[in-house]
């Protein structure tokens, strides 16, 4: 071999050596795995959790730990949540709450009531004041996409409407051009107002309140012509009128209004019950289970009672709960007939029909996902 060619085949040699990790090198080349050189495996603990599962809190763990529920509600909308005369709170909303809670402790009167305003309530539920924000509000997409919250379904359809004094003649509203509005602070009230103003090239001047207590005291000092909120709100705030007789609520509906509770995002579980809680109310309406007869349909042979009530299957197992959590929210709080009912329904002051809430298969929009 030519003498020069044999010292560039060193050079090359070592250069290589050096770039491997070889001749030179300030740090080993890395071992590779081999039969006899496995790869490390992964600890128990480092299985594919999502960090956000990892940080989550666990809310249905604190519940039973602490033994009650933390609602957050309206300061006083009757036949949504509103206390009575002898403080205790009721309301189509406040049953929600009940039902988790029977389905969760057993009992449906471990309930801690947080009255909250338009404004505080996203911060009450983000901040971990409350577990469940239960308080006539409207899933929306900014809402469920950039508070941190998610919506566990829908308890009430709903839509804006105006209600006025029948001492200013107006059928319709779009008779309402240069009308001053109460409206509530925080809500989405003040984009549907704007929205259906602007496009019907109407004008109108508003006036803001923080409750909505504060809103019907102004419509009633005559500080605005109309009051403007959910059609639902509206015929709570007209009970509470000095003559409920001398307002009338419009015939529009501007809006959809789908109102629910709702959860903090990250915790599943806690998501889970919350909206199984609703969705087996609503589908025990219809399979025809009420407060009254729960423990005798126990017996029945239709296998989606049985799954319902917990004879068969393992559904409260799935959720974290006894197998009875479905029949004590529906034995001690109600199937969503009876709740609508006495709420807001033929046995409430309200008298509101059901409306596109009836069940689906009656006439409404009312849908549960089957439990199976």
């Amino acid at each position: 071999m030519d003498s020069k060619l044999a010292i560039v085949l060193i050079i090359v040699a070592a250069i290589a050596g050096y770039f491997a990790g070889g001749m030179g090198s300030d740090k080993p080349a890395e071992p590779t795995a081999t039969a006899t050189t496995p790869a490390p495996k992964p600890q128990a603990d480092d299985k594919k959790i999502p960090d956000k599962a990892k940080e989550s809190s666990n809310t249905l763990a604190a519940v039973k730990n602490k033994g009650f529920l933390s609602c957050g509600v309206n300061t006083g909308l009757p036949g949504f949540s509103a206390p009575d005369s002898s403080n205790k709170w009721t309301g189509i909303d406040v049953d929600v709450c009940r039902a988790v809670a029977a389905a969760v402790l057993g009992d449906a009167t471990k309930v801690k009531y947080t009255p909250l305003t338009a404004k505080e309530r996203f911060t009450a539920l983000q901040s971990g004041e409350i577990d469940i924000l239960s308080r006539n509000t409207t899933w929306t997409h900014t809402r469920d996409t950039s508070l941190g919250l998610n919506f566990a379904g829908v308890n009430y359809y709903d839509g804006q409407g105006f209600m006025v004094k029948k001492a200013l003649g107006v059928k319709s509203a779009k008779e309402l051009d240069g009308a001053v509005m109460c409206i509530q602070a925080g809500t989405t009230t003040e984009l549907n107002l704007a929205d259906y103003f602007r496009y019907n090239n109407l004008k109108y001047k508003s006036v803001t309140f923080d409750t909505t207590d504060q809103t019907r005291e102004g419509f009633e000092a005559n500080r605005c012509d109309v009051l403007t909120s959910d059609q639902s709100q509206l015929y709570g705030l007209r009970t509470k009128l000095n003559d409920p007789d001398s307002a009338i609520v419009l015939p529009e509906v501007i809006s959809k209004e789908p109102l629910g509770p709702s959860v903090r995002q990250g915790d599943d579980a806690w998501f889970n019950v919350v909206r199984w809680t609703l969705s087996a109310v609503i589908n025990a309406e219809e399979l025809g289970v009420t407060s009254q007869n729960v423990d005798q349909m126990k017996s029945s042979n239709n296998p989606e009672i049985k799954r319902l009530l917990g004879v068969t299957g393992d559904m409260g197992a799935k959720l974290g709960l006894d197998g009875s959590w479905a029949l004590q929210a529906i034995k001690q709080v109600g199937n969503y007939s009876e709740i609508f009912e006495r709420n807001v329904g033929s046995g409430s002051p309200l008298k509101i029909s059901r409306g596109l809430n009836a069940l689906w298969n009656k006439g409404g929009i009312m849908f549960a996902p089957p439990i199976r």
